[in-house]
């Protein structure tokens, strides 16, 4: 398995503020679905910068297409709340818990 970094940005600057009650469940949607990849020993962190500017998804997947088809079925990207750009990746250094 690879390793790739998704990073997903609000479309637009007041997202977190003005999230409707729509757009908060997608968000929850999305929760699930990254604590689904956590689950299937995929994802290895996940989270949002506290401003709001950006979040990140680091996991694994067999190639670079199944690892954006991983990114684009996000329900935060699908639903077109977040944007989302896609790099190869390679965790070298982590804090073992």
């Amino acid at each position: 398995m690879e390793e790739f970094v998704y990073l997903i940005k609000p479309v637009r600057k007041d997202f977190i503020e003005t999230m409707t009650e729509e757009e908060s469940g997608i968000m929850e949607i999305h929760f699930h679905y990254l604590n689904a990849l956590l689950s299937d020993e995929k994802l290895i962190l996940a989270g949002p910068c506290l401003d709001g500017a950006f979040g990140i998804v680091v996991f694994r997947a067999e190639t670079m297409d199944a690892a954006r088809e991983i990114m684009v079925n996000d329900p935060a990207v699908l639903h077109g709340l977040m944007s989302a750009e896609i790099h190869p990746y390679r965790v070298s250094l982590i804090q073992p818990r």
